[in-house]
């Protein structure tokens, strides 16, 4: 493993919980892992022990300050939109050859690397690029998370072909359970492997304080 993009179907449905279990899974097997999340937001300094790139550090074991989330984090916006429209909002437009350089930089590196990306494959980051376009960019393969919830079907197969249609390869597929859906998790899981014919994984909701720690096995999701 060198670089994996995790991304997602949509936003809300689990990128973060997945990664954070990666890298915990990572470092109990007494693996060197890294991790970023670029871009994040809905991001207010205020709440920062809440955030995002605030869970990727504790799974990583990292000190948490302005300094270490800016290493991981350094595209941050405060209102909860997609990219395009948040930093739009803040009058100062993503830059994307900036947000690719630094993630090649950090791809120069020797370690294991997770990318965390913001909402799903096909949200609006600056211009005419979309998160498709980035992790084309980086020339890595991708983790798809997908929900549980009515739709997700369709959802993650229109994905799939998104990406499909671009040559990145996905390496597995995680089904998160989504909140407020009545069982179904497993069936779904088995429906999306059926048509995906890759790796998927079914990943219960777990609750409470660093949850990602208890989750299931999912290094399986990862590339040999």
């Amino acid at each position: 493993m060198s670089t994996v993009f995790v991304t997602a179907t949509g936003t809300g449905v689990g990128k973060t919980f997945l990664t954070a279990a990666l890298i915990h899974q990572l470092r109990v097997r007494g693996e060197g892992v890294r991790a970023l999340k670029p871009v994040v937001t809905g991001f207010d300094d205020d709440a920062a022990a809440e955030s995002d790139p605030v869970i990727l550090l504790e799974a990583l074991g990292e000190n948490i300050s302005q300094g270490t989330i800016a290493a991981i984090a350094p595209f941050r916006y405060r209102a909860p939109l997609a990219p395009l429209m948040a930093a739009r909002r803040e009058r100062r437009e993503l830059d994307f050859a900036a947000l690719v350089d630094f993630c090649r930089r950090e791809q120069e590196r020797r370690s294991a690397l997770l990318i965390e990306g913001v909402g799903g494959v096909m949200v609006p980051l600056a211009g005419a690029k979309t998160v498709l376009d980035w992790i084309a960019a980086l020339e890595c393969p991708a983790i798809l998370v997908c929900g549980s919830y009515l739709g997700t079907l369709s959802h993650t197969l229109t994905a799939l072909e998104a990406l499909a249609r671009r040559g990145i390869e996905i390496t597995g597929i995680a089904v998160s359970e989504s909140a407020g859906t009545n069982g179904g998790l497993e069936e779904t899981a088995c429906v999306i492997r059926e048509f995906a014919a890759r790796p998927t994984f079914a990943v219960p909701r777990l609750a409470g304080p660093k949850a990602w720690a208890r989750a299931p096995d999912l290094v399986g999701l990862l590339p040999g």
